[in-house]
């Protein structure tokens, strides 16, 4: 009988360990450390709301489902949280002679919800019902504390993806719903305000590294939607990516190591939240690997900007071969994150994502394809 109490006793302080250690990992170390539970939660959630979605042919509906994915699946967390601590905190006090189950389940849920109405007698117990209550109120007061630094955090993210859309494109792109690198040269060459460029590359770049920051270290960020659903920070990302690398590869401009550097911090950026995700990608791609654009859509960007005046380099084959030599560093984790998140469709980006299977959520790091 000794050793059966020992035994439960010590699977309920690995269960308030548990618990203690995915609320620090998700919550409170501000670097790339997955917590299994976590994900654990959020597979579960997702795969409820794709069964709820379906194979519904609207984005619309879709999107207005999908809008409630993150915030539910952040409200269940510390539920969880709280559940497998009532039941480790309930495996002590049983081991410590609290009978019966019922009594276990009073004195435990008066402590942790810290409302005082189950009495214990003596020392051992007593200090358990201190040490849980403490545990219940700091678990809340992590949630309490996490979501207004959640929130601020996407907001800054939003507010640089909304400005995109005056600048890329929105609902009425000419390549569609979303945002598109071809529609922000265009518009900035229409304008005559081509020189503005250098302040895109900037304010994208310091973007980007924000984005690898806060999406691996708040990692629900990432499938936090925006407040219009033909936004994204996925497809915008792509946007300005594509946008810097047909400047670099084909527009007859002057070099702008800016926008190089844009594409580097865009790149890196992706890679890592594609790392926390466990998506696979090749870490040393070459000019000619494939890409999923082709060169007839290429091709067909560059006929658009043509037509609208915009200088383009003479040989058009090695400005597709740059091209392609610039989108292959980001081509494939960009499609990926844009299944992850089921982006909107947007060119070069959203409209071929790649669909994104659950388990992975399971397998975090995976040792990128070679």
């Amino acid at each position: 009988m000794v050793a059966a109490n020992v035994a439960v006793f010590v699977v309920g302080v690995a269960l308030v360990v548990l618990a203690a250690g995915s609320a620090v990992r998700t919550m409170v170390v501000p670097r790339a450390i997955p917590s299994t539970l976590s994900r654990l939660i959020f597979l579960a959630m997702r795969y409820v709301f794709l069964a709820f979605v379906g194979r519904s042919p609207s984005y619309e509906r879709r999107d207005r489902v999908m809008a409630f994915y993150a915030p539910i699946s952040l409200l269940i967390m510390p539920i969880v949280w709280l559940a497998i601590v009532f039941s480790g905190y309930s495996c002590m006090l049983w081991s410590l002679g609290v009978h019966p189950l019922r009594r276990v389940i009073a004195v435990s849920g008066s402590s942790l919800f810290t409302l005082g109405f189950a009495q214990t007698n003596d020392l051992p117990t007593e200090v358990l019902g201190f040490t849980e209550a403490a545990a219940g109120v700091g678990l809340l007061t992590l949630l309490i504390t996490y979501l207004p630094s959640l929130y601020a955090t996407f907001s800054r993210r939003e507010t640089t993806v909304a400005l995109l859309e005056s600048r890329a494109g929105g609902a009425d792109s000419t390549f569609g719903h979303g945002p598109s690198g071809v529609e922000l040269l265009w518009r900035y060459h229409v304008i005559g305000f081509r020189g503005g460029l250098d302040e895109v590359w900037e304010q994208w770049e310091a973007w980007f590294v924000e984005v690898e920051e806060s999406h691996t270290s708040l990692p629900a960020l990432a499938y936090f939607r925006s407040p219009q659903p033909d936004r994204n920070w996925v497809t915008a990302a792509g946007a300005v990516l594509d946008a810097a690398a047909l400047y670099e590869s084909t527009l007859d401009e002057p070099r702008q190591p800016a926008a190089e550097l844009c594409i580097r911090a865009g790149y890196l950026s992706l890679r890592r939240v594609a790392d926390f995700f466990g998506i696979r990608y090749n870490p040393g791609p070459r000019k000619g690997d494939p890409i999923s654009i082709t060169r007839d859509e290429y091709d067909q960007a560059c006929a658009y900007l043509a037509e609208a005046g915009i200088a383009l380099k003479p040989d058009r084959d090695q400005a597709w071969r740059d091209f392609a030599g610039w989108r292959v560093n980001y081509d494939h984790v960009l499609v990926a994150l844009a299944g992850l998140v089921l982006a909107p469709p947007a060119l070069w980006s959203g409209d071929r994502a790649v669909p994104f299977r659950p388990q992975r959520l399971l397998r975090p790091r995976l040792r990128p394809l070679s």
